[in-house]
């Protein structure tokens, strides 16, 4: 029974818009087919043959027809009636090309739930199929009357043995109720019908309420989706898979947007599952990030200066200067900054778009050429310069509100610095300040990309979510994912907010997209480090007094200890196994963008989020309005 169809699916549901927008946007991203959502259908203009038509002319297929509710176990008059039900769908689907139906299990009071009876019903409706040449699919709904597991649906369509009846697998009605993956092995493939996916945060509510308004791609939530594929792969089931998606953020977001992104989750856990049970994969393993290189801004004229000015009471020295380009390197430690100031290409595209910000990043990887095929598949565009293809020192692929991921392959790293830069007779910078590496970077994006970039950073490098945090600015709520390497060489978070007036909202409205906010820096000696940047005159953002006296209350850190950390604007935070966390933060340049220095003990893999309510109402008390250069 195992459909011999392509690839890629996606309900018509995960997307906003009407039935022929939602079919449009689902063929310009690459699907292979849709599941035509019956509401979807009753409220179009469209005759189903006219439907039918408009697939033809996308390459669209029409996969499956859903949903059909209330059929099983019905008493007396109301059997009758779901056959009759049963038998319009069934033309109707002739006129839209449908061969298979959804039927859910039953959610009806009336329903009953004598397994005979069930067997019977689907029996007798599964001879009408045959004639129709239609395959029924059984789904179990995780709130379901009577059967709410895919592993008593599987028993039911066992008992039936119809050639024309399957199960449908449906990954949130699984996951959602713990049940087991490997439950999944007792099925055949040739038994499943059509396979649905999606993912969700992992939430304590009510199942029918959690389903309809929080699922979400595979990749971007908690559930153990590829586990789930893969023991499907494992059963010879080679037909498609498809998403089914009911979210309040897609249903706002663009069509488009949501589609690319769907059939590239789909190609990330397809690659994932067969990963797990070692079936060959056409796309390249994902290559972890060993660290972040660089941090590029982009700036001209005064604005450069000023930016290296603040580099330098920051700790950095200037290092180096570009062969051939208006480019400097600021380092600290193993730390580089990088100030772009040519008047064309891209860096200058980006400042016309967003002004003096940061423009790029680069990453180490074992393996480049990996990244780059990785995303290919993956349709995650390469950079290219217009009219200079092959120019690039590095190749780069774009990344968060437009800015660059520059890949550089970890052995040649030296070797770049040394080919592209002049060394320069810089000073030994500010003596105590040394940061050792990027601990994090910190991206502000739209709140209809929130998800998207999530997607993007675990699809192609593999990183792992964290639990996702809200954080309380003093003028609304702010939404963060925190995501990582497994070593916790890279992280990086995204942040996004519906408040207008947040911090994260003000950055947002300065440019016209999403990108990188701060720099988290790692040092060995947080108190030397504040001590050298007061020394130098650095611009630090000033904590409560009140903020102090708490952490003398929760933590057991001595007087003097405590004493100095108000000194110096240090923050504390320690998980539940004692493992502490410093912070030490600088006040924005021009309002845009800032550092933070952190200092991690015994393992503490967190990001001070029990301080980001204090260290966000201190950068909020420094806005001042008349000085549009002044420095927050």
């Amino acid at each position: 029974m195992s459909p011999t169809l392509p690839q890629n699916a996606i309900a018509t549901v995960s997307l906003r818009g009407t039935l022929e927008e939602k079919l449009k946007a689902a063929a310009v991203a690459g699907f292979a087919g849709v599941e035509i959502f019956e509401n979807d259908l009753i409220g179009s203009a469209l005759a189903p043959y006219e439907v039918r038509a408009m697939l033809d002319d996308l390459g669209l297929a029409c996969m499956l027809y859903q949903p059909f509710r209330d059929f099983e176990g019905m008493p007396g008059d109301l059997r009758r009636r779901a056959f009759d039900r049963a038998k319009a769908k069934f033309d109707l689907m002739d006129e839209l090309g449908a061969d298979r139906i959804l039927i859910c299990s039953s959610c009806n009071p009336a329903a009953l739930g004598e397994r005979e009876r069930i067997v019977d019903d689907f029996r007798e409706l599964g001879d009408i199929a045959q004639q129709r040449g239609i395959i029924l699919g059984y789904e179990a709904l995780a709130w379901g009357r009577h059967v709410k597991d895919h592993r008593d649906a599987w028993a039911i369509v066992e008992a039936v043995d119809h050639p024309h009846v399957g199960i449908i697998l449906d990954s949130f009605h699984s996951l959602s109720r713990n049940i087991p993956n490997d439950s999944i092995r007792a099925i055949t493939g040739d038994k499943i019908a059509f396979v649905q996916l999606a993912d969700a945060p992992l939430l304590n509510m009510d199942l029918l309420y959690w389903s309809r308004h929080f699922r979400n791609l595979p990749g971007q939530g908690g559930l153990d989706v590829e586990g789930f594929v893969a023991e499907i792969l494992r059963t010879g089931y080679d037909g498609p898979l498809s998403l089914e998606i009911f979210n309040d953020r897609f249903r706002s977001n663009a069509a488009r947007l949501v589609a690319e992104d769907g059939c590239r989750s789909l190609d990330y856990v397809r690659d994932a599952a067969k990963r797990l049970i070692d079936q060959p994969t056409d796309m390249p393993a994902p290559q972890p990030v060993l660290s972040a290189e660089f941090v590029e801004f982009t700036a001209d004229g005064r604005d450069a200066a000023r930016l290296g000015s603040n580099f330098a009471t920051l700790g950095f020295t200037l290092v180096g200067e570009h062969r051939h380009k208006k480019v400097t390197r600021w380092r600290q430690g193993g730390v580089n900054l990088v100030i772009n100031a040519e008047p064309k290409g891209f860096a200058s595209a980006y400042r016309a778009a967003q002004g003096t910000a940061i423009c790029a990043i680069g990453v180490r990887v074992k393996d480049k050429a990996a990244v780059l095929a990785r995303a290919a598949a993956l349709g995650i565009k390469a950079y290219s310069p217009e009219g200079r293809p092959g120019r690039l020192a590095m190749p780069a692929l774009r990344g968060v509100g437009g800015s660059l991921v520059y890949l550089i392959d970890a052995d040649e790293v030296e070797g770049l610095w040394a080919r592209e830069f002049h060394a320069t007779d810089g000073d030994a910078g500010v003596v105590g300040a040394d940061a050792r590496s990027i601990d994090h970077l910190a991206a502000v994006v739209h709140n209809d990309e929130f998800l998207s970039w999530q997607l993007y950073w675990r699809a192609l490098f593999g990183l792992e979510a964290r639990a996702a945090q809200d954080v309380i600015d003093p003028s609304g709520l702010v939404h963060s994912q925190a995501l990582q390497s497994a070593d916790g060489a890279f992280r990086v978070t995204i942040n996004a907010t519906d408040a207008r007036e947040t911090l994260s909202a003000r950055f947002l409205d300065h440019g016209i997209g999403g990108g990188y906010q701060h720099v988290a820096l790692i040092t060995d000696d947080i108190f030397a480090t504040a001590q050298a940047l007061r020394d130098e005159g650095a611009a630090m953002l000033d904590i409560p007094v009140n903020y102090h006296a708490d952490l003398a209350a929760r933590f057991d850190l001595d007087d003097a200890m405590i004493a100095r950390m108000a000194d110096l604007g240090i923050l504390y935070d320690e998980d539940s196994d004692g493992a502490g966390f410093w912070q030490l933060y600088s006040r924005a340049f021009d309002k845009l963008f800032f550092f933070e220095f952190v200092q991690r003990a015994n393992g503490y893999a967190g990001y001070g989020a029990p301080n980001a309510g204090v260290r966000l109402a201190a950068q909020n008390r420094f806005r001042p309005e008349a000085t549009p250069t002044a420095t927050l």
